[in-house]
């Protein structure tokens, strides 16, 4: 694979996107979780999409359930539960495997493109946080603890 724009994903409804569809856009990609101590961490990625998503930036959620089956649920409700308890409007996709045999392509070209900490690939927690330029390539990756805020300036810089 070239790109990640090669690569494409369902939303949160099981349609498929294709990510060439956000070319030129600055993305931040998370996958996301309902029942996780870092949950609230959605209020602060729609704070991020509302103030920068009209110079460029896509927030994109991926719900996950590998930790600590923190991501229970279907599509509905898992789109009904970022609505009502966060009113997010970024897009959602539909749940995918971040880490193993069954990990969505697109996460393992993230793994491979930003490796975390002493170089792992793998993903740690709900709530990993990859930086996208408009070109395409991963040019950051967050730690779970960082909160979607402190990412602001890393974002003003690709806008």
């Amino acid at each position: 694979m070239d790109s990640l724009y090669d690569l494409s994903v369902d939303d949160i409804k099981g349609k498929p996107v294709k990510l060439s569809k956000y070319k030129g856009k600055v993305l931040l990609i998370v996958n996301t979780a309902s029942e996780c101590g870092f949950t609230p961490q959605y209020k602060g990625l729609e704070a991020l999409y509302e103030k920068f998503h009209g110079k460029g930036l896509e927030v994109l959620g991926f719900p996950c359930n590998q930790f600590g089956q923190h991501k229970p649920g279907d599509a509905a409700e898992i789109a009904n539960f970022c609505s009502l308890t966060y009113d997010v409007t970024f897009p959602m996709m539909s749940k995918i495997d971040v880490n193993g045999p069954q990990a969505h392509p697109l996460y393992r070209h993230l793994k491979q493109e930003k490796k975390g900490l002493l170089g792992s690939q793998a993903i740690k927690w709900n709530f990993t946080k990859f930086l996208v330029d408009r070109q395409g390539n991963v040019v950051a990756r967050y730690a779970p603890k960082d909160e979607p805020a402190s990412l602001a300036g890393d974002i003003e810089k690709l806008l």
